[in-house]
């Protein structure tokens, strides 16, 4: 029994050592807003915005970006678009007859995946800066002007902004996200962040470079790509969007699960960087492989020793450090845990970062790794709620 419990204090020592040395770091330099030495300027944009299946929500998205507060004689839209349902047709139709901002409309005759959509409307913007956001998002009217001015900054060549609210009413997601703003901003003030958002990232053309044709962490990848290539890439909490997220706790479960999925390949994928490109491979990298690779196997063996410390000492009743554990993830998953919420979000992100993990893992042993590809299938219940 000694030797179980010094076994779980070892993992939970070991689990929550790198976190608490985070939080100091976080205290003492007390970042906050943008590293970047940001001034207003107007530069010619390219937003890209690629499409499957979006017919129910595509024109109010377009009617998000040409009402943006920047002036659209500047801004070019660049739909790629492999839908069935008529989505490029409504497209088409939105801008006929518009003089600005004009339209770059790819038609795929066929489904190929995100990233190749990517890489072909990233290869036909013709603008200084190019934005990638997503149709089941919503970003602030100031989005284009704060991002341009950041990429005024010589050494910035990348930036993303800040979930700032959660359409779909989902409370968990939102704990989740302020934990991460305080990660990011930290990351970008020691040198750059490492995860960028679908909703809305922006980059100089001249810095973007292809991305692996099945990625399914397509902006995070093309960011660290920039850094590794000398750009930094840095979050900026003043850039603001909302993306719509499930509250229900399966349909998040798998949404979670995915994006997991997608960070941990492109780590393993991009693992040379590790102690190289100055504090991004020496500091950030490696704080981000503990806590979507390392932690979250710490996390499971801890629960695994405490549950057969448990039974070991208390026989049949050891089973109330699992049923505590259930209780705990019912109630965090219903947001009913009050002060302890952001610890169930944390909790709540090791577990999807666990699951990825061995799903990988399983693909990779049975040869199974190219069903892992970039497409993705319009989720019904979000579009409604965009609606």
């Amino acid at each position: 029994m000694k030797r179980l419990l010094e076994a779980l204090f070892g993992v939970v020592a070991l689990t929550g050592l790198p976190y608490l040395i985070y939080l100091g770091v976080y205290y003492l330099r007390r970042p906050s807003g943008t590293p970047a030495e940001t001034w207003p300027r107007e530069p010619s944009v390219s937003i890209v915005l690629p499409t499957y299946n979006e017919a129910a929500i595509v024109e109010s998205k377009l009617e998000e970006l040409v009402e943006l507060d920047y002036p659209m004689d500047r801004v070019e839209i660049v739909v790629v678009d492999s839908s069935d349902d008529g989505t490029a047709d409504l497209v088409e139709t939105f801008f006929a007859g518009r003089r600005d901002p004009t339209l770059t409309l790819i038609r795929e005759d066929e489904r190929r995946g995100l990233a190749p959509a990517l890489n072909e409307a990233y290869a036909a913007a013709a603008n200084d800066v190019v934005v990638k956001t997503d149709c089941d998002s919503r970003i602030a009217a100031d989005a284009l002007r704060k991002a341009a001015a950041n990429l005024a900054d010589p050494s910035v060549a990348a930036v993303t902004g800040r979930n700032a609210a959660v359409i779909g009413d989902s409370d968990v997601e939102r704990g989740y996200r302020d934990i991460q703003t305080m990660i990011q901003v930290l990351e970008s003030h020691i040198d750059s962040t490492l995860i960028f958002h679908g909703p809305f990232s922006a980059f100089e053309r001249d810095a973007i470079v292809p991305i692996d044709e099945d990625s399914i962490a397509d902006d995070s990848e093309l960011a660290l790509k920039i850094r590794r290539n000398g750009g930094r890439v840095v979050f900026d909490p003043a850039i603001r969007y909302k993306e719509a997220a499930h509250s229900e706790f399966g349909k998040r479960r798998e949404q979670k699960d995915r994006r997991a999925m997608g960070l941990l390949r492109l780590l393993w994928r991009q693992r040379d960087a590790l102690g190289r490109h100055g504090a991004y491979g020496r500091v950030v990298l490696p704080f981000n492989w503990w806590f979507m690779i390392v932690s979250p196997w710490l996390v499971a063996a801890g629960l695994g020793v405490a549950t057969i410390g448990s039974l070991a000492v208390l026989g049949p009743l050891g089973l109330v450090t699992p049923a505590g554990v259930i209780a705990f993830t019912a109630l965090g998953s219903r947001d009913a845990l009050g002060p302890a919420q952001p610890l169930y979000a944390l909790f709540d992100s090791q577990i999807s970062l666990f699951r990825a993990s061995v799903s990988l893992l399983r693909a990779h042993a049975t040869g199974d790794e190219e069903t892992h590809d970039g497409t993705w299938s319009p989720d019904r219940e979000l579009r409604e709620v965009l609606q």
